[in-house]
């Protein structure tokens, strides 16, 4: 259904789901936070209303009451409070610092960040870990949970996943209860498929680790990548 035939209270929802979150105006924004109008206005026109007392500036915004709020006709306590939590979350996040991200450079470093998942466990489990261009880690996940001595992954959830969190390069890692570092030819079969998989979306395969208990194996340190 085409956005100019929804309700107008409707649109800014609509089109933050069609087009996202960075095609919204201010007051489309606003009118999502408020929910709804009034009877005289949408949320659309309420928003406006209310933003241009504020000559359009979210921090002059922030600095109303929540009685300042409700003087707007059609902005009850309800939404008054739902404005003001809004600007308190936005105001948090702007003064919290953005976590440093990890960075791979080696197999060591991607040790550390599998073992406290992989290295205690009674069964096999296959992670993945996601990273950008700059080796920085953006996701960690795991993609199975096997039996007692195997753990297949699905090579589509796997790169998928990459996609969705818009990775350039994975490094896999599934463990080996039984403490045998010695990469089987099933290990080997699907490191060769995933890296060749990884190949066609541009998407590297940087290391593969068997994990046990005390230590590991990389494939890349090996030379089987």
């Amino acid at each position: 259904m085409s956005i100019k035939f929804l309700a107008e209270d409707d649109r800014p929802r609509e089109k933050f789901l069609l087009k996202g979150k960075n095609s919204l105006s201010d007051s489309e924004l606003l009118a999502i936070i408020m929910g709804s109008g009034s009877r005289d206005e949408t949320a659309v026109e309420l928003a406006r209303r209310i933003l241009t007392s504020v000559n359009n500036n979210w921090h002059q915004l922030s600095l109303l009451s929540i009685k300042d709020l409700m003087k707007f006709k059609g902005v009850g306590e309800v939404k008054a409070i739902s404005i003001a939590t809004a600007l308190e979350i936005g105001r948090r996040r702007a003064s919290q610092e953005i976590p440093e991200k990890p960075v791979i450079s080696n197999s060591h470093n991607a040790y550390q960040i599998f073992r406290n998942h992989l290295s205690d466990l009674r069964t096999e489990e296959f992670w993945a870990v996601f990273l950008n261009q700059s080796n920085r880690v953006i996701h960690l996940a795991q993609l199975t949970q096997g039996g007692i001595n195997q753990s297949i992954v699905d090579i589509r959830i796997l790169f998928k996943t990459a996609l969705d969190h818009y990775s350039t390069g994975i490094v896999i890692a599934h463990n080996h209860p039984s403490g045998n570092l010695k990469a089987s030819r099933e290990d080997i079969e699907i490191t060769q498929k995933i890296k060749e998989a990884g190949k066609l979306l541009n998407i590297q395969l940087l290391d593969h680790l068997i994990i046990t208990q005390n230590s590991y194996f990389s494939f890349s340190d090996d030379g089987l990548l």
